[in-house]
Formats: C-alpha cells, structure tokens, sequence
C-alpha cells in the first residue's frame, strides 16, 4: 500500500463490524487507523492527524455525538457518521455538530466508498476546501465572480439569494442542516426562523429550477435540510 494513501480513521465500538470494515477500506487502497472508544479516536485525530473520520454513534464511552463537537474544536477533518440511528433528529444533530455526511446501518459498500471519495475530492479541491467554480447540468455558478447562469440565460440573484447558494455550492453533494443555513446566512440569531429559509429557498428554485415543483439542482433533504446535486437527474 502507498504510503500518500489517504489516511482513514475509523472509531467504531463492535470488534467484528471494525475489523470488516478496515479491511474492506485497505482493499481499496486506503490506509486504516482504528480506535474503540471516543477517547482513543480523539487522541488517534490528533496524533495522527487522519484525512478522513469514519465514526459510530453509539460508544461505550462517550457518545459519537460528544466526539463530533470536540473534534470540531480545533480540527476540520472530513468526518462521516456510520450509524444505526435513523432518526431525523439523530442525523440533524450530528451534521449541526459538524459532521460532513450520515449513513445509516446496514449501508452499501459501494455507498460508503462513494461518499469517501466524494469528501476526499471536495476537501482537495482549493486549500481549505474552498470551491469557487461548480457546474452541475446547465448550472454555473462563479462565487469570485457573483456569476450565476442556466445554458445562455445569467441569473441575477439578491445578496441573501446569492449567499444562500454560496453556502450549498462550498458544500456541493452534501447535505446542509436548516440550521446550519440560517446560521451562515443570516446569523446566529436567526436559527429559529426556518420560514425565512422556505421562501429564498423558494424565490431560488424560481429563478434556477426549470420546474420548480421538481427540482433537479436544489434538492430538499426531508425534515433535515437542502443539498446541492452534483450531479444531474435525469
């Protein structure tokens, strides 16, 4: 194995399902850092300093939801939640702690490697994981240059409009908690105020969306927040 392989860290509690899984990610090339416990992944994070977390939930420590807020106090490592909860409020609650995605037990492998690649290429894109330039479809957005367009036709979005696509764009094929939106859109203070996210929300999909009613770009992530598809539905 290369070793500029990325490096994964996986904390998960069941020595059966860690074991399966390390060796399906180092079949594919991956290099694989285990922990049992929360604690031991938190000191793995920051010896380590992995390139992608793949983390459990449930702990016999401290609980997945708990690692997720102190690692996101001073690291911006990818992290993706592996999880046999499948509440709506189970998975808004890690991505508003900072988790990037959410899969939910028992999951595809094909699924998994997907979502992996995906964050790795996201975070590679420009230092910081910054993305300036995205095209999905007849969709092109320029953020440096507040550029936005459908095949020949420019958009002219409003400042919130264009700050509420910002935000969906630098995290393109992810989804982003309601929120997570009003927090980077409006403020802090605006988390509550879910109505202000439908109507832009709806005044975007107006002016991007060739049928609104059924949109191919600015996807609804149900009880949970919006994605941005990267990927065009036919």
């Amino acid at each position: 194995m290369k070793t500029t392989a990325p490096l994964l860290l996986l904390i998960e509690d069941d020595p059966q399902f860690r074991l399966l899984l390390r060796t399906t990610l180092e079949n594919q090339d991956y290099r694989v850092l285990t922990a049992a416990t929360g604690r031991d992944g938190l000191d793995e994070a920051r010896n380590q300093r992995p390139n992608l977390l793949i983390l459990d939930l449930g702990l016999p420590d401290i609980d997945g939801q708990e690692v997720i807020r102190r690692l996101r106090i001073g690291s911006e490592v990818p992290i993706i939640v592996l999880s046999a909860r499948d509440q709506e409020s189970d998975i808004t609650q890690a991505l508003d702690n900072g988790a990037d995605d959410y899969l939910t037990k028992p999951f595809g492998t094909a699924e998994l490697m997907s979502r992996i690649k995906a964050l790795l290429r996201r975070v590679a894109k420009l230092p910081g994981g910054a993305q300036e330039y995205f095209q999905v479809g007849e969709l092109k957005i320029e953020l440096t240059k507040r550029r936005v367009s459908v095949g020949e036709r420019e958009v002219h979005l409003t400042p919130i409009e264009f700050r509420l696509l910002s935000v969906l764009v630098r995290n393109a094929g992810f989804v982003v908690t309601h929120r997570q939106l009003l927090e980077k859109v409006w403020g802090a203070s605006y988390v509550e105020h879910s109505h202000y996210l439908r109507i832009y929300m709806g005044q975007l999909r107006h002016k991007i969306e060739s049928d609104p009613a059924r949109p191919r770009y600015l996807l609804t992530e149900a009880g949970v927040g919006y994605r941005l598809s990267e990927e065009e539905i036919q």
